[in-house]
């Protein structure tokens, strides 16, 4: 049985895209998304959750989130969560229900988000890169054991070096989308 699966190649460099969408979702550009909160933990229970599992999130206002805690013990624990998050957002509690009010962003915040988005879109290059040399090592390691030739290997290698182009090109895309909504350009 060959070692390379051209379909796995293409999901795995899928999901490096996917991964860095999500991650780029979490940087705060001014307007309220409920995505902003995503990665945050709350230890309820005796256990680490992610917030959307405790807590219902909204975004009611453009400048507005508003977190409806569903459990009125987990108040306290959800709203001590966002406030270590290190997001520069100052949770306002009202009984079950925390208003997070989406401060205006300084020069300064929008340069460090755009570079913390460039690192996001460098480790999911570095992954899409992985794949490749994965995909590559499963080709030459098919060509060892006589289940491919030596052409089929080079024509191989070349659809895994365009997928992984065209997953690049998809990376810089998504990137460069995300330095215009952080700019405000």
């Amino acid at each position: 049985m060959p070692a390379y699966d051209k379909a796995d190649i293409e999901r795995r460099m899928h999901g490096a895209v996917e991964s860095l969408k999500h991650d780029l979702g979490g940087l705060r550009t001014g307007r309220a998304n409920t995505t902003l909160l995503d990665p945050i933990q709350v230890e309820v229970y005796g256990a680490n959750m992610p917030l959307n599992q405790v807590a219902t999130v909204s975004a009611p206002e453009p400048r507005m989130l508003s977190v409806q805690v569903w459990d009125k013990s987990n108040v306290m624990p959800v709203e001590k969560a966002i406030r270590n998050a290190g997001l520069g957002i100052n949770p306002i509690t009202d009984g079950q229900n925390i208003r997070l009010p989406i401060p205006d962003m300084t020069e300064e915040r929008r340069k460090e988000l755009v570079k913390l988005a460039h690192q996001y879109a460098e480790k999911a290059k570095i992954a899409a890169r992985n794949v490749r040399r994965d995909g590559n090592d499963a080709l030459k390691a098919d060509e060892k054991k006589k289940e491919i030739g030596e052409d089929d290997r080079k024509r191989m290698e070349a659809d895994v070096q365009k997928v992984t182009d065209a997953t690049i090109a998809e990376i810089d895309a998504a990137l460069s989308a995300k330095e215009k909504e952080i700019l405000g350009k």
